[in-house]
């Protein structure tokens, strides 16, 4: 069965009447959490999509770089997106179930992913709004992404936004080499297509992780050179 097919399901669960809290503890589980991605992707889309006032064609283009959407599941797609975007609730309640649904510290790695997706979406038309970085900060701020991580995302996305080495790696100047040295190695296994897939992210997004990896090797660079010019 796709992930498009199982979101199409979890909707039907919810329309049958089941209660949301069931459906979303129900997408906590393996497989199913690459279905949560998923709904949780599309759903902040739609909601980020909002905030900005428009849905232009570099986003919708943007989004199907993230996930790939074969013409026969589009329409479930788009019932998700037109879903979240219709609904009453704001982005904060959505970005608090979301949240919970991945709630253990060990999903946080998750969260960070599905933050990653939205800045890709949120730059696709080639400007990043005021609204935009609101939503997004909050979003962070609600899945409990500190100030150096949500930096750290923002930096490898938005044009005038000057990537630090430190924050991108989660460490600090007065640190030991060889600490700094196994924060890399972590991030970097953190960021293995293997360990993506078995948290939770669908194939398709697993590409993003490579715009990531190019960040946290040239972080890894500049400090490294700065040691050695010490």
């Amino acid at each position: 069965m796709s992930l498009w097919s199982r979101i199409s399901d979890a909707l039907a669960a919810l329309a049958s009447g089941e209660s949301l809290s069931a459906v979303f503890e129900y997408l906590r589980t393996p497989p199913e959490r690459s279905v949560g991605f998923g709904i949780a992707v599309i759903a902040l889309s739609a909601k980020m999509a909002k905030a900005d006032g428009q849905v232009t064609r570099d986003e919708v283009t943007a989004f199907r770089e993230v996930f790939h959407i074969p013409e026969a599941e589009a329409a479930n797609a788009a019932r998700v997106f037109n879903l979240a975007r219709q609904d009453v609730a704001g982005f904060e309640e959505y970005a608090q179930r979301i949240g919970a649904m991945f709630r253990d510290d060990a999903d946080q790695p998750i969260l960070c992913d599905l933050l990653e997706g939205l800045f890709h979406i949120a730059i696709a038309d080639g400007a990043y709004h005021e609204a935009e970085d609101l939503f997004l900060a909050r979003t962070a701020d609600i899945f409990g992404i500190d100030q150096r991580a949500f930096r750290s995302l923002r930096s490898r996305f938005v044009p005038d936004a000057v990537p630090d080495p430190w924050d991108v790696l989660g460490v600090s100047p007065d640190m030991p080499m060889a600490q700094i040295r196994a924060a890399w190695r972590a991030l970097v296994r953190d960021s293995h297509p293997d360990r993506m897939i078995a948290r939770g992210v669908p194939l398709e997004a697993v590409r993003l992780a490579e715009k990531r990896l190019i960040a946290i090797n040239r972080a890894w660079e500049d400090i490294s050179a700065q040691a050695s010019a010490v």
